[in-house]
């Protein structure tokens, strides 16, 4: 319960962080978006306030009757008073240039009084950008306008206007440009943010670049022609964003902690009220298995489903202490009749052979035929017996006598064997009186002799003809040498019937033994009727039988108690109907050593 209640808690916080994470997070994205559409215009306005001041100088320049004159007739009077670099300082530009209608260049110069070198340089940057534009084209019947346009390894802001009379009267005679190099520290500090001027141009359009702390802003910086020749990279820190992340986190931390306060409440109410009382249930059902005392447990009083558990399970005791005297009366003769009829199945098995040996006697034909032995010993007597009939005679009362003689021979043979088979009978009969129910004592057996021994259950089996094979060599088990030889008996008896049930008249048994990890394996195969894959878990079942003839079905039932009782383990498997069986007998396996000194 504790652990369901856990996956509860565990899911409804993850549904509850998934829930705020659905909601504030969109909504510090849009407010993010907004932030940065703030940023875009600031940047925008501050190029545009950049560059709108000088377009307003460069407008006076235009409107102005001394350059209307300069262009006319330039003189270095003009020039020094109003084209000089303390001249451009005072209206704040870096570079300025008077250009014919042509596009002749009639001066160009660049204020840089600390470098001369990269003074000249400038200045040729601001004649390159004035012979890559038109000036018609980029006023377009406008009197002036400002662009940006890439100098070198900088940016300026560029303002060009038509040179008239201060009125505006007058064929414009030229153009005025005047140039501003724009640093990324200007931005910088009209935008009060980390900014800076980028020569490279990454389009047209602005572009966002966002890290977990930061993100940067790309803002284009429009050239005369209206693509962007550079651009404004403005970097500012997510607030927003690391705000939203911090709301959900304490969110999700306070959700959490709450179902965590909550769980362990309850925790600590089940544990009270549940857990313990049944814990209180399972100890008392713990002490009566291992004691066996069907004591009851003590009643708390409680009137809910916990007392009312403990209540039944009282009453439950006190019905098995009725079973429990019940059986007790009844397992006496249930456990006598179960071992008389035990018995009775191994002695049945053992005495087989003695039935066949004792049918083969009863069904055998005399080896001779005693009216015509004793005829030709009459005749014999006779002295005027032709020495021809004397030798064929004599001949045939030989013959008779030793075929007499081995037939009493095979007899003495077949008694033999059937004085053993009632040895064994007995040995059964006799072991059965001692303990039923204690565990066999387990002592060295030679598996192999004992198989050799209840191989007259195959020989002088009725019904079939069968082929009996096993190895040679000794090898030793642990285990009690009668029961042993019982369980092998009932095996060899089980594959003889199943042969016979068949109907083929032949059929062959092996037994196979193989040695490994401290145990020996003995299969018995047979290729008698088999069984099918559902029936190979109902074989020990007690009653259980393949063949509706047969009754009883103690058999196997009896075999794998008594191989669980030696340590060792009996299953049979088959392929199929008609496919034959094996059963696979494995025992404790006993070191050469050991069985020579027993």
């Amino acid at each position: 319960m504790i652990l369901i209640m856990t996956a509860v808690g565990i899911v409804a916080a993850i549904a509850i962080s998934l829930l705020l994470a659905a909601i504030i997070t969109p909504s510090f994205t849009k407010l993010e978006d907004k932030a940065i559409a703030g940023h875009v215009d600031r940047t925008r306005q501050v190029l545009a306030d950049y560059a709108d001041k000088i377009a307003g100088t460069v407008r006076d320049y235009g409107d102005w009757n001394d350059s209307y004159a300069y262009m006319a007739h330039p003189d270095s009077r003009f020039e020094r008073a109003s084209v000089s670099s303390s001249a451009m300082a005072n209206i704040g530009v870096d570079g300025i240039a008077y250009v014919t209608p042509q596009g002749r260049v009639v001066i160009a110069r660049w204020s840089d009084p600390v470098n001369g070198l990269e003074n000249a340089a400038k200045r040729q940057r601001l004649l390159a950008t004035i012979g890559r534009i038109d000036p018609t084209r980029v006023l377009a019947d406008r009197r002036s306008r400002h662009f940006y346009a890439r100098l070198g390894d900088s940016v300026a802001a560029i303002g060009i206007a038509q040179v008239r009379r201060s009125d505006g009267t007058g064929s414009p005679r030229g153009y005025v440009l005047l140039a501003r190099v724009i640093t990324s520290q200007r931005v910088s500090d009209m935008l009060g943010l980390d900014a800076r001027v980028d020569v490279a141009a990454d389009g047209d359009t602005q572009t966002v670049t966002s890290t977990a702390t930061q993100m940067t802003i790309a803002v284009p910086m429009i050239g005369a022609d209206g693509h962007a020749v550079a651009t404004t990279r403005v970097t500012v820190p997510r607030e927003v964003s690391l705000l939203g992340r911090r709301m959900l986190m304490f969110a999700v931390a306070g959700s959490t902690v709450l179902l965590l306060l909550v769980l362990i409440a309850l925790r600590r109410m089940i544990a009270r009220l549940v857990l313990g009382p049944l814990h209180r249930v399972e100890r008392q059902m713990q002490r009566v298995r291992a004691s066996g005392s069907l004591a009851l447990l003590e009643e708390d009083g409680r009137r809910d489903e916990i007392g009312s558990l403990g209540r039944s399970f009282n009453a439950m005791l006190r019905q098995l202490q009725d079973l429990r005297e019940q059986i007790e009366v009844q397992s006496f003769d249930l456990g006598r009749s179960e071992s008389a009829v035990a018995v009775m199945h191994n002695v049945r098995n053992a005495l087989n052979p003695i039935s066949t040996i004792l049918s083969q006697g009863i069904a055998q034909a005399p080896p001779i035929d005693r009216i015509a032995l004793d005829r030709a010993i009459r005749e014999l007597a006779r002295s005027d017996l032709p020495d021809m009939r004397r030798l064929k005679l004599t001949a045939f009362v030989t013959a008779s006598v030793a075929a007499e003689a081995a037939s009493r021979a095979a007899m003495r043979d077949e008694l033999t064997i059937g004085r053993e088979a009632m040895a064994h009978v007995l040995e059964i009969i006799g072991r059965q009186q001692q303990a039923a129910h204690e565990r066999p004592r387990l002592d060295v057996c030679d598996v192999t002799d004992i198989i050799a021994r209840n191989a007259t259950i195959v020989r002088y089996a009725q019904g079939a003809s069968i082929a009996f094979s096993f190895p040679a060599g000794s090898v030793y088990v642990l285990g009690s040498r009668v029961i042993l030889s019982q369980v092998i008996g009932n095996l060899f008896g089980n594959a003889v019937e199943s042969i016979a049930a068949r109907g083929l008249g032949t059929g062959s048994i092996s037994a196979a033994i193989t040695q490994g990890d401290g145990r020996v394996t003995i299969a018995i195969r047979d290729d008698g009727e088999g069984f099918a894959a559902d029936v190979g878990t109902t074989l020990f079942q007690r009653g259980f039988s393949t063949r509706t003839h047969k009754s009883g079905g103690l058999g196997l039932h009896w075999c794998a108690n008594s191989v669980n009782a030696m340590n060792g383990t009996l299953r049979v498997e088959s392929d199929g109907p008609g496919l034959g069986a094996v059963a696979i007998l494995t025992l404790d396996a006993c070191d050469a050593g050991v069985a020579q000194a027993a």
